[in-house]
C-alpha cells in the first residue's frame, strides 16, 4: 500500500527565524511579518522587520552586523522579500535601550496607509 506524503509548509517567516537563530544564537529574536501594511496579496511574507540581540554581535561594527544577517537570508531577500528592516545589537546595547524606537520606514512601493 502507498502511503501518501504530506510536505510540511514552512512560511518564510519561520524560515528567517531558523536560519537567525541557528547562525547567531540570540538571546532574543523578534520577527513580524509587516506585509500586512503593504499593497501586497493577503498572507503575503514580503516585508520584514528583525531584532536580534546576539552576543556574536560584541566588538562587530553595525554594517558588518547587517552584512552578515544578509548574507544569512541570502536566499530569501534574492526569492521574494521586498523588505527587511533589522536592528542588530548585542545583549549590552541592548540592555542600555538600544531596541527603542525600532520602526520600520514607510514602504514607497505603495503603502495601505493615508
Amino acid at each position: 500500500m502507498r502511503r501518501a506524503r504530506y510536505a510540511r509548509s514552512v512560511t518564510l517567516q519561520a524560515r528567517i527565524e531558523q536560519k537567525l537563530a541557528a547562525a547567531l544564537t540570540p538571546q532574543l529574536l523578534v520577527v513580524e511579518n509587516e506585509s500586512h501594511m503593504h499593497s501586497v496579496k493577503p498572507g503575503s511574507e514580503t516585508h520584514f522587520k528583525v531584532l536580534v540581540v546576539s552576543p556574536s554581535f560584541d566588538g562587530v561594527a553595525r554594517i558588518a552586523r547587517q552584512r552578515r544577517v544578509n548574507e544569512l537570508l541570502r536566499d530569501e531577500l534574492a526569492g521574494g522579500v521586498h523588505a527587511l528592516t533589522m536592528r542588530a545589537i548585542t545583549p549590552d546595547e541592548y540592555a542600555r535601550g538600544g531596541a527603542e524606537g525600532f520602526v520600520s520606514p514607510s514602504c514607497h512601493g505603495g503603502s495601505k496607509a493615508g
